[in-house]
């Protein structure tokens, strides 16, 4: 809910809920937004109380829409992989800190790293 995705998802699980129980879509969608503003004040706090509500609320409307309509796992599934594909660069934040002194050097990269020194 913190990502570049986030458009897309909100759009996609909407459509999801205006498919199947089309007098709850506008309920959802508001949800969702709340939702992601409350994902970004938990985060802001590391509050991973908060996050795990928010995460078993979800699972919660997911699997009641799924009782109600099991012919939509493979929309979500779909939705769900759409999702994880574009959030997945941006999904785990990286804090490093290094310290040198002297004549020491630090190499930190989030990611790939190449050095060529001779």
């Amino acid at each position: 809910m913190t990502t570049e995705a986030w458009q897309h998802t909100r759009e996609g699980f909407t459509r999801l809920w205006q498919r199947l129980q089309p007098d709850r879509a506008q309920n959802i969608s508001h949800e969702l937004d709340a939702s992601r503003e409350e994902v970004l004040r938990a985060r802001s706090a590391d509050d991973q109380e908060m996050l795990g509500e928010l995460r078993l609320q979800w699972e919660g409307y997911l699997r009641r829409l799924l009782l109600a309509h099991p012919e939509a796992v493979e929309d979500l599934r779909r939705l769900l992989n759409e999702v994880s594909g574009e959030s997945a660069p941006c999904a785990a934040p990286v804090t490093q800190h290094g310290t040198a002194s002297g004549r020491a050097r630090i190499y930190q990269a989030g990611r790939d790293m190449h050095i060529n020194e001779r």
